[in-house]
């Protein structure tokens, strides 16, 4: 099934719809996942961080440098893909979803920690075990993805002040302690490894999650996944969701224009069954 046949249910931010009757022609309900403003600032800063890592490859084994050429030019490369690293978040943090997401984030709770000691624990029986006790607590992002961040968002500054400083740092006034270089240099290369490694399992991980996939290239995924993934973000998928016009937002809950659905996402009461399940919905006097 492709993102364009998933119906959007109208839902409030954290409480997606439930999934639509296929037996009735309803379709998979689909919950918005990721507003534009963070599918945006992924994907570009994913994008300048894999220049980051390729011309990384090129300026530091040997092997590759021979096989390109052209260092000087793989340098400037190099040097600008590293500077606009922090570019797309800044200016995202206008974006009211953007900043709900990075929250989101930055919160760890209980049972992240629990998930996390699920999925380190000895053999693949205890392993699942666990992970069914801890699944409810997963919110929007669990536990992987929140260190993960944390590491890329680390490692950009850390990249970005020894880059600046084996840049620049000869050309300030006094000039630079060799020390300083040195163990910039070291920092920088070792840090190199590090990233490489964190982001070849952030796409193997994608990789066997094609529904992720969808949901990051277009802001949706089906609300059953949403449920199973992410059920403390979700609502039971048994409960009937809220529409916008049966109750009141309160200020945590408001709609941005992020979240705002199009006209064409908006079912009907006469096409939309998942909107009540088993009963059609009556228009409002």
């Amino acid at each position: 099934m492709t993102p364009s046949e998933f119906p959007v249910v109208p839902t409030t931010p954290g409480e997606p719809a439930v999934p639509s009757d296929a037996g009735r022609g309803g379709g998979v309900a689909s919950v918005r996942r990721f507003g534009r403003a963070t599918r945006l600032v992924h994907w570009t800063t994913a994008a300048a961080m894999g220049s980051c890592l390729i011309t990384g490859a090129v300026l530091l084994l040997p092997p590759l440098a021979e096989l390109v050429g052209r260092r000087r030019l793989v340098e400037t490369i190099h040097l600008y893909s590293g500077l606009a690293l922090p570019i797309p978040m800044l200016v995202a943090a206008g974006a009211v979803s953007y900043r709900r997401d990075v929250r989101a984030l930055n919160r760890f709770t209980t049972s992240d920690g629990a998930w996390l000691r699920a999925r380190l624990r000895l053999g693949a029986w205890r392993r699942a075990r666990a992970r069914g006790v801890t699944a409810g607590g997963v919110g929007k992002f669990n536990a992987g993805q929140k260190l993960y961040a944390a590491f890329v968002a680390g490692g950009i500054l850390v990249m970005l002040g020894t880059g600046v400083l084996m840049q620049w740092g000869p050309d300030l006034p006094g000039g630079l302690p060799d020390a300083w270089r040195t163990g910039s240099t070291f920092v920088h290369d070792l840090l190199a490894y590090g990233l490489f490694f964190g982001v070849a399992g952030h796409l193997w991980m994608a990789a066997h999650d094609p529904i992720a996939r969808v949901g990051i290239r277009t802001g949706t995924v089906p609300a059953w996944w949403a449920a199973r993934e992410h059920p403390a973000w979700t609502t039971s998928a048994a409960r009937p969701h809220r529409t916008l016009d049966e109750d009141t937002l309160t200020d945590e809950d408001t709609l941005t224009d992020e979240d705002t659905l199009t006209s064409e996402d908006t079912p009907t009461s006469e096409d939309d069954p998942a909107v009540r399940p088993g009963r059609a919905r009556s228009p409002r006097g």
